[in-house]
C-alpha cells in the first residue's frame, strides 16, 4: 500500500510538472475569459441590493435595522454557500460547482425581479447568496491551478480584477436603470449568466485537481488537451521538472486538516482578515447609497453616481495590486494596504462627515485599498493549502468573509437606529482594519515566485 501511495504521489507530481512548464498562451487566456466571465456577474450580481435598496418599494416600510437585514441575508447565503462549493469542488470538480453555483444565482435573481413580497424577496436573497458564495472561491481555485509558479499573482489577479468590472458596470446600470425603470430590471438582468453554461462545459477540468483524486487518466487526457492547444500555436514545450523532491502521498481531503499542523496557523490568520476586509468593503459599499440619500438628502440618481466613484477607485486599487504582488510579495501588499486603509476610515470618521462630497473623496480612497487587498487575498488563500483541500480552505477564508458580509451592514444599521453618526459608522471600520493588518503583519507567510507544490510542503 505505501509503494503504491508512493507511485501515486509520483504521478501526480509528473501532472503538475508538466502544468507548471506551460508558457501563458492563448488557452490560458481563454479559460481566464470564460471563467472570469462568470465571475464578473457574480460581482455584477452581489452589490445589486445595494444600488437597488434606494428604490424598494416604500410599502415594505424599512427601518434602518430591516435594511440592514435585507443586506445581510444574502451575506449569510454567501457563507453558507462558500462552505459547501469549497467541500463540493474538492470532491466532484472545479468546473462543475461554477456551473450549478451560476445557475442558482442567476435563477434566484430572476425571480427577485417579480415577487412584491418582502419574505420571498429575502428567501431568493438568501438562495442567490449560495450561488454567489461558492463560485468566486471555487474559481479562484481552479484560476490558480492552471497558472505556474512564476507571475502567479498577477495572472490571477488580472482574472480576479473581473469581478470590480463587475461592481463598476452594476454601479453604472444601477445609476441608470433604477431611476428610469425601477430595481426589478436590474435584478432581471441578473440572470444573463446562464447563458455561459455551453461555455464552461467545454473547458477541461483542473489536472491538478484530478491528480490530487487519484484519477490519472482524467488528468492525462485534461493536461494533454491544453498541451495541445499550446503547441498548435507553434509552441516548443521544454521537459517536465518534479516540483518538489519528495511527492505527497496521494489522498483525500479531510475539513480538520485546515486546523491541524502548518495549516492550523494559516487557516485562522486568512479567517481574520477575510473577515476584516468584508466586514469593512461590504459594510461601507452596501450602505453607502442609501447613506447618501438618508443623511444628506440627495436624489437616487444623485447617490448612485456617487457609487460609481467609489467601485471604479475600487477597481483601480486592484489593477494596481495585480502589478505590486508579484514583486513586494502577497505579505507586505495586503498587511500595508490595510494599515492604510485604518488611517484613511480613521481620518473620515474625525474629519469627513459633514459632507456628502467629503464622504465620497475619503470613502473611495477607502475603497482602493480595501479592493485591493480583497482581490489579494483570492490569490493568496488559494496558495496555502494543497491541491486536495484547496478549494475548501479558499471556501473557508471566503466564508469568513462572508460572516463579515453579513456583520458589517448589521452594524450600521444597529449604530443608526441607536442614533449612532457617521462618525461612529466609520470609526468603527477603522478599528477593524487595524486589526486585520496587525494579524497579517504578524502572522502570514510569503509564497511569492514558488511552485503550489513547494508552499504546501
Amino acid at each position: 500500500m505505501e509503494t503504491s501511495t508512493l507511485d501515486a504521489g509520483r504521478a501526480a507530481d509528473a501532472i503538475n510538472a508538466r502544468m507548471e512548464r506551460l508558457p501563458m498562451s492563448r488557452w490560458h487566456v481563454k479559460a481566464r475569459v470564460i471563467v472570469g466571465a462568470v465571475t464578473f456577474f457574480d460581482g455584477f450580481d452581489q452589490l445589486m441590493i445595494a444600488y437597488s435598496l434606494p428604490d424598494l418599494p416604500t410599502a415594505w416600510n424599512l427601518t434602518s435595522t430591516m435594511i440592514a437585514w435585507v443586506i445581510a441575508v444574502g451575506g449569510l447565503g454567501m457563507l453558507f454557500g462558500a462552505l459547501g462549493g469549497g467541500w463540493l469542488a474538492d470532491r466532484v470538480g472545479r468546473l462543475r460547482v461554477i456551473e450549478i453555483s451560476l445557475v442558482v444565482y442567476a435563477v434566484a435573481s430572476l425571480g427577485m425581479a417579480f415577487t412584491h413580497s418582502l419574505v420571498v424577496f429575502m428567501i431568493l436573497r438568501f438562495i442567490q447568496g449560495l450561488g454567489l458564495g461558492a463560485e468566486v472561491p471555487v474559481a479562484a481555485a481552479y484560476i490558480g491551478e492552471i497558472a505556474k509558479a512564476h507571475g502567479r499573482g498577477r495572472f490571477v489577479l488580472l482574472y480576479e480584477t473581473i469581478f470590480p468590472v463587475g461592481l463598476v458596470v452594476s454601479a453604472v446600470v444601477s445609476a441608470w436603470i433604477v431611476p428610469n425603470y425601477g430595481y426589478q430590471i436590474l435584478f432581471a438582468l441578473g440572470a444573463l449568466p446562464v447563458l455561459l453554461v455551453p461555455l464552461l462545459h467545454r473547458l477541461p477540468e483542473s489536472p491538478r485537481w484530478l491528480a490530487a483524486r487519484g484519477r490519472f487518466d482524467e488528468a492525462e487526457a485534461s493536461v494533454s488537451i491544453i498541451e495541445a492547444d499550446v503547441r498548435s500555436r507553434g509552441i516548443e514545450l521544454t521537459e517536465p521538472r518534479p516540483t518538489v523532491d519528495d511527492p505527497a502521498v496521494v489522498r483525500k481531503a479531510r475539513f480538520r486538516e485546515l486546523f491541524e499542523g502548518i495549516y492550523l496557523r494559516r487557516t485562522l490568520m486568512l479567517a481574520s482578515i477575510w473577515l476584516c476586509a468584508y466586514f469593512v468593503n461590504y459594510g461601507i459599499a452596501s450602505w453607502l447609497p442609501t447613506l447618501y440619500r438618508k443623511h444628506f438628502g440627495v436624489s437616487t440618481e444623485t447617490a448612485l453616481h456617487y457609487s460609481v466613484f467609489t467601485t471604479v477607485a475600487g477597481l483601480i486599487g486592484c489593477l494596481l495590486i495585480a502589478f505590486l504582488i508579484d514583486g513586494l510579495g502577497r505579505r507586505l501588499c495586503i498587511a500595508t494596504a490595510m494599515a492604510l486603509c485604518a488611517l484613511t476610515l480613521g481620518l473620515l470618521a474625525g474629519f469627513g462627515t459633514n459632507t456628502e462630497t467629503a464622504v465620497l473623496a475619503w470613502s473611495a480612497s477607502a475603497a482602493l485599498l480595501v479592493f485591493a487587498v480583497n482581490m489579494a487575498l483570492y490569490v493568496y488563500t488559494a496558495e496555502l493549502y494543497p491541491t486536495r483541500m484547496r478549494a475548501m480552505g479558499a471556501a473557508f477564508g471566503g466564508a469568513a468573509g462572508r460572516l463579515g458580509i453579513v456583520v458589517g451592514p448589521l452594524l450600521v444599521g444597529w449604530i443608526l437606529d441607536h442614533g449612532g453618526s457617521l462618525s461612529w459608522v466609520f470609526g468603527a471600520f477603522a478599528v477593524v482594519a487595524g486589526i486585520g493588518a496587525i494579524v497579517v503583519a504578524l502572522f502570514a507567510v510569503e509564497t511569492k515566485e514558488l511552485t503550489l507544490e513547494e508552499i504546501s510542503k
